[in-house]
């Protein structure tokens, strides 16, 4: 199999290049053992959902978030 380089990819169109991420992607996606989170990142989530579960509504809703992103708020 002929290796492709980053030079070769821009000899593609647009659609094309996004085409070849969406499939690169697709095989990192399958192999979820290779997401293994660090100890310390298990630790930032276990914090997170314990502070969420002792005041649930302290947060926003994700389309309130995504319209003051997108506004620039």
């Amino acid at each position: 199999m002929k290796r492709i380089t980053a030079t070769d990819t821009l000899a593609l169109s647009v659609p094309e290049r996004i085409q070849l991420v969406e499939d690169i992607w697709d095989t990192i996606a399958a192999n979820q053992e290779a997401f293994e989170l660090t100890n310390e990142e298990k630790a930032v989530i276990d914090e997170r959902l314990e502070a969420y579960h002792m005041n649930p509504d302290a947060g926003s809703p994700w389309d309130e978030v995504c319209k003051r992103i997108l506004s620039g708020r």
